[in-house]
């Protein structure tokens, strides 16, 4: 299990572009952590559970798009 200790003034989605790679992971950020759904900003010091997310290729993109591993 991860975790991220936030910084005065981080918000939901600058935490989910900079922890897990993307702002489309702020639901997912939001909902593993359903005690602090109040805050907007973030004073520091609050401890966050980051969610797992896949890191596999959407299979609804072209072939030529997708990497292959």
């Amino acid at each position: 299990m991860s975790t991220y200790t936030t910084k005065q003034g981080d918000m939901w989605d600058s935490i989910a572009y900079n922890q897990l790679g993307s702002v489309s992971y702020t639901d997912k950020l939001m909902l593993k952590n359903l005690a602090y759904r109040h805050y907007y900003t973030f004073p520091a010091g609050v401890v966050l559970t980051l969610p797992e997310v896949s890191t596999t290729t959407s299979s609804t993109l072209p072939p030529w798009k997708q990497v292959s591993t």
